[in-house]
């Protein structure tokens, strides 16, 4: 499988890891949206948020369990912070391997505004 986020789960491409778990890994994202950038991913492969199956439910959880913690341990959480999934090429989703972008650091703006 040629997927960067599972090679960083397995070890064979660095990153600068902030979270693990038996279920996720979370690390800086490279291009960094906010002044803190973590994308938080299961440890197994699936590709879409579409391909969650009710069998993941406890990765899902593990997800969001691992994003609060994060945001504790940044220092964001009493301030706010966002957490965004791109599923598909028309929701922005590029690395197709689930994963979370949990943004803070900083007042972010409306993300939908008309």
């Amino acid at each position: 499988m040629d997927c960067i986020f599972c090679k960083i789960v397995e070890g064979t491409i660095p990153s600068k890891k902030v979270f693990e778990n038996e279920y996720v890994v979370a690390f800086h994202d490279i291009q960094p949206a906010a002044p803190v950038h973590i994308l938080i991913i299961p440890k197994k492969h699936i590709p879409t948020m579409n391909d969650v199956s009710d069998e993941d439910a406890a990765v899902i959880a593990e997800i969001f369990k691992a994003a609060r913690t994060i945001a504790k341990e940044q220092g964001i959480a009493e301030n706010g912070y966002r957490l965004i999934n791109n599923c598909n090429a028309d929701g922005g989703q590029v690395v197709y391997h689930l994963h979370i972008h949990l943004l803070g650091g900083e007042k972010l703006g409306p993300l939908l505004s008309k």
